[in-house]
This record gives C-alpha cells, structure tokens and sequence, in this order.
C-alpha cells in the first residue's frame, strides 16, 4: 500500500515534469506555504506556490530525480533525494513536508545542496 507521502511525492514529480498548474495547485492546501530554502521567505497560498513554480520551472527533460521517503508519521514526510542536470549540475536534496488530512501539503521546505557534477 503507498503512503500518503509516497502518493504525495509521486504526484509532486508528476507535476515536476509537466509544470501543469492545475497538477501543481493540487499539490497545496489553500494556506499552504512552500520554502525554496529554510531561511527563504515562504510563497504563501496556493495561488503564489503556483506562480513561483512557473516562474523557475524547469523544463522537461532537463533533469531526473530519485528519491525515497526517510521519515513518515502522522502528517510528516521527511524526503531525501537526489537531482541530476545533466547538463550542468547535480543536487542532493532534503524535502520536509507537513500534509492534511486529505493528503495536500500545509508545508513544504526544502534542502538542495550542490554535488560535483558527474560525467
């Protein structure tokens, strides 16, 4: 059976690749705040999370991204992963999110640390 963070993260990656809003709106409650950094200043709301996401997306095909769940309990998914620019730069990564009972995010930050790039 898939956890709400699994089903969570799988939906995230989905809307990753198509940088569709309506994908990308699903992901976040109303209220929700989403961090790009833990000292970044949050896009609050749906509709910013949305606008944000559009306007640094990246494009498909560009990347690709493993993952897998280190922490899950009632509400809270601790993500580690791992994104590949191949043609620039490589990150591992660190997501905390916090979901509702409906399985939408309330909170998400993120860690991206740089690695050297891998040929």
């Amino acid at each position: 059976m898939t956890s709400p963070g699994e089903k969570w993260t799988h939906a995230y990656v989905e809307a990753w690749r198509s940088n569709d809003p309506d994908q990308i709106g699903a992901l976040f409650t109303d209220d929700a705040r989403y961090l790009t950094s833990p000292d970044a200043e949050p896009r609050v709301g749906r509709e910013a999370i949305v606008t944000g996401w559009l306007d640094d997306l990246d494009d498909p095909g560009t990347w690709s991204f493993e993952w897998w769940i280190v922490r899950e309990d009632a509400g809270f998914v601790a993500v580690e992963g791992r994104t590949k620019y191949p043609s620039e730069r490589h990150y591992l990564n660190l997501w905390i999110v916090r979901l509702d009972a409906d399985g939408r995010a309330t909170e998400f930050t993120e860690w991206y640390m740089p690695r050297p790039h891998e040929d």
